[in-house]
C-alpha cells in the first residue's frame, strides 16, 4: 500500500489530509469515483445569468418568471435552439461558449423575452404542469438524472424529441425522451408557452 499526504507541511495534523491508494483494481474505481463525481454536479446550476444575457425585442418588454409566450413564440424558440446544437456541455454555462441544462434553457427563454430561473428545481415550479401525453414543442422537460426530484431540464422540440445540454457526450443535442434512459428518469413537463387550448 502507498501512502500520499495533502497539506501544509508533512506532520499529521488536523489540517491534513491523508489518501490512501490500494494496488491495481483500486485505481479504475476511484477514476470512476471522480467522474461519477463531476457527472452529478453536471446541472448542478451556478445560479449565474447569462453573458450577455439575451435581450427581448422590443425595449421594456420583459416579463416575469412564469409568464407565458404566445403559441406564435414557439417556432422562433425551437429554432434558436436548434441552431445551438454542437455546443459544447460546461457545468455552469449559461451562454453559447458553452451550456449546463438550465443554462441552456434560460438563455433560449431569454430570447424571446421571458427569464427562467437559473436552477433546474426553480424552473420546474414555474409554468403550469403538463401530461406527457400532452408535451408540445416549447413546453420544458424535466428528468431526475443526479438528485431526487427534477435535476435535469431540456426543450421539447415535437415528435417525441427534445433538446438539451447533457453532459455525457459533452454537446447540445436533441433526443427522444421516449427512449428507455430518459423515459425511465422522467418527471414532469411545464408549459410557458400559451395555447389556445389551455
Amino acid at each position: 500500500m502507498s501512502f500520499s499526504r495533502i497539506g501544509k507541511n508533512r506532520r499529521r495534523r488536523a489540517d491534513t489530509t491523508v489518501i490512501m491508494v490500494a494496488p491495481g483494481w483500486c485505481r479504475p474505481a476511484l477514476s470512476c469515483l471522480i467522474a461519477c463525481a463531476g457527472f452529478a454536479s453536471a446541472c448542478a446550476s451556478s445560479g449565474a445569468t447569462p453573458k450577455p444575457f439575451p435581450t427581448p425585442s422590443p425595449p421594456g418588454a420583459a416579463r416575469d418568471q412564469g409568464d407565458v409566450i404566445p403559441t406564435a413564440a414557439v417556432q422562433p424558440l425551437i429554432d434558436a435552439a436548434l441552431q445551438l446544437r454542437g455546443i459544447p456541455y460546461r457545468n455552469g454555462g449559461s451562454d453559447p461558449s458553452g451550456f449546463d441544462c438550465s443554462g441552456f434553457t434560460q438563455w433560449i427563454f431569454a430570447k424571446s423575452g421571458v427569464r427562467l430561473p437559473r436552477e433546474v428545481a426553480a424552473q420546474f415550479q414555474i409554468g403550469r404542469q403538463i401530461d406527457l401525453r400532452r408535451a408540445e414543442a416549447g413546453d420544458l422537460i424535466f428528468f431526475t438524472t443526479v438528485a431526487r426530484g427534477a435535476s435535469h431540464v431540456g426543450l421539447v422540440i415535437g415528435g417525441d424529441q427534445f433538446i438539451h445540454a447533457p453532459s455525457s457526450r459533452g454537446v447540445v443535442r436533441v433526443e427522444s425522451y421516449r427512449t428507455s434512459y430518459w423515459a425511465d428518469r422522467f418527471v414532469g413537463i411545464r408549459r410557458i408557452v400559451r395555447n389556445d387550448g389551455d
